[in-house]
């Protein structure tokens, strides 16, 4: 596949008109962009609405506090373990018909756990779903990345499309709430309807690709690769997510965490000695690729960590309905403002580094903001913390994406966007865990409810402050 090959014919071979800036998104290439941000909002919104959908579900199918909990952990198993299965089989498969399929995957599974009469359907369900995004969402990436050269016009389209992705989340959160209280069962079937528009859209628009290259793969599928850093993915992501469970037993944990270890040793021995890896392990010694993936961890981690926090203290204590909750974290999603506007004039002003590190310290004052939150704090106390950490995700999602992509080659951007996609899950699920366990363990100790909140906020404040200290490292350097 050609660099420019998710783009017309007619545009591979001519400049840009000139009445089209530098960083335009003209033509057929922003319909393309379009759709492909379409699907990213669809999985941001997707999981937004499920969250405040939940105590309903829970009460309609009589499922246990366990069982729900799995309702949210089948769909962080099945995005998780299988995302740089999926980036790498972008790449080798081809990214446009993977993008397609696994959209249509969605389709199905989102509308089947809508009609689901019985808990075990409904988790079925969402880790069929995860499993479909893992696929699909670093196909759409790689195809943005590999459709616009390395530049302003592409740092453009990735800013666009993590505002997007952003916007999802944060409109969720609220159209969850609104279409929860008509019926549970339509947070399912709303992203069905918008996910056959996007399909329907998607086939025509973006242009069919050329096979990929046999030397891509060798000729032929690592499919010892392929199996080990998935087992490994999931038996890690598992372990993670029970870190946090209520009653989990802590010799099963470790267990669990250390075959995820011990297969992850294996694909790195699998990988040294094939002649076609899945992932070549040159890759992972970019420096800016890892320190970008290690910020996604951190990032992701705190930001989750935060906003689970903040809604337990305004639904458990401050008793706010899901919808009033929805609303008073809808400032956050100003960055999908602020993403396409105000950061690529910062990118191209001090670099993606500088602008990483001022998200994270953004990231780290906001949350310590929310640190003596009080039993009577009027929403106005809280509204800096929402609208900095809405500034910190716009400063610094985009550019971590086009840091994990920059300087990669078109035929690894499958796999690279898969990598960055595994850290940012992989960081939700640590800060849901260690945010839960230090709750529990405050609770368990005897602190009240508000002073188990204020201990389980020390984790999102230390999380961004090591995220601070990683770009810090990458930022002196010259940017090119």
């Amino acid at each position: 596949m050609s660099v420019s090959s998710a783009l017309p014919e007619n545009s591979r071979e001519t400049a840009p008109a000139p009445e089209e800036p530098p960083t335009g998104l003209g033509g057929r290439s922003a319909a393309v962009l379009a759709v492909l941000c379409g699907a990213i909002f669809l999985e941001g919104i997707d999981v937004a609405m499920l969250n405040v959908a939940l105590p309903s579900i829970r009460a309609d199918l009589g499922m246990s506090t366990g069982a729900l909990s799995w309702v949210l952990s089948a769909y962080v198993l099945g995005y998780g373990g299988f995302m740089l299965l999926g980036g790498r089989t972008a790449d080798l498969l081809g990214r446009r018909r993977m993008f397609l399929l696994w959209l249509t995957v969605f389709v199905v599974f989102s509308g089947l756990g809508g009609l689901a009469t019985e808990g075990w359907v409904l988790i079925l369900a969402r880790f069929v779903t995860g499993l479909s995004a893992a696929f699909m969402t670093p196909a759409g990436l790689s195809i943005i990345t590999t459709a616009f050269p390395e530049g302003p016009r592409r740092n453009r389209a990735l800013l666009v499309y993590a505002g997007t992705a952003a916007a999802g989340f944060s409109l969720g959160l609220v159209v969850g709430g609104l279409l929860t209280a008509v019926s549970w069962r339509w947070v399912f079937f709303a992203p069905v309807l918008l996910a056959g528009a996007l399909l329907a859209a998607a086939v025509p628009l973006i242009p069919r690709e050329a096979a990929p290259s046999p030397k891509a793969s060798g000729g032929r599928f690592d499919l010892a690769g392929a199996a080990t850093v998935t087992g490994a993915m999931l038996l890690l992501v598992y372990g993670v997510v029970r870190i946090g469970e209520p009653g989990a037993g802590a010799a099963t944990t470790a267990a669990v965490l250390a075959g995820g270890l011990v297969l992850l040793a294996v694909f790195t021995v699998v990988e040294r000695r094939s002649s076609a890896p899945l992932v070549r392990p040159g890759i992972l010694r970019s420096g800016p690729l890892l320190r970008a993936n290690l910020g996604a961890v951190l990032f992701a981690g705190s930001f989750f960590g935060f906003q689970f926090v903040a809604t337990l203290y305004l639904q458990d204590l401050r008793g706010w309905s899901p919808l009033q909750t929805g609303l008073a974290l809808l400032a956050i999603g100003v960055d999908s403002v602020l993403a396409p506007t105000l950061t690529p004039k910062l990118v191209e002003r001090f670099g993606n580094a500088w602008v990483i590190l001022g998200g994270f310290l953004l990231a780290a004052l906001s949350y310590g903001l929310f640190l003596p939150v009080g039993a009577d704090w009027t929403y106005p106390m809280m509204f800096p913390t929402m609208l900095l950490t809405g500034l910190a995700f716009a400063l610094a999602y985009g550019p971590l994406t086009i840091a994990a992509t920059e300087g990669i080659a078109e035929e690894e951007q499958g796999l690279a966007g898969g990598l960055l996609n595994t850290s940012f899950q992989f960081g939700a699920a640590l800060g849901l865990s260690v945010v839960t366990t230090v709750n529990l363990a405050a609770l368990g100790s005897g602190a009240t409810a508000l002073e188990g909140f204020r201990a389980a906020l020390v984790v999102p404040v230390v999380s961004a402050a090591l995220g601070a200290a990683v770009a810090a490292t990458g930022a002196g350097r010259r940017r090119a």
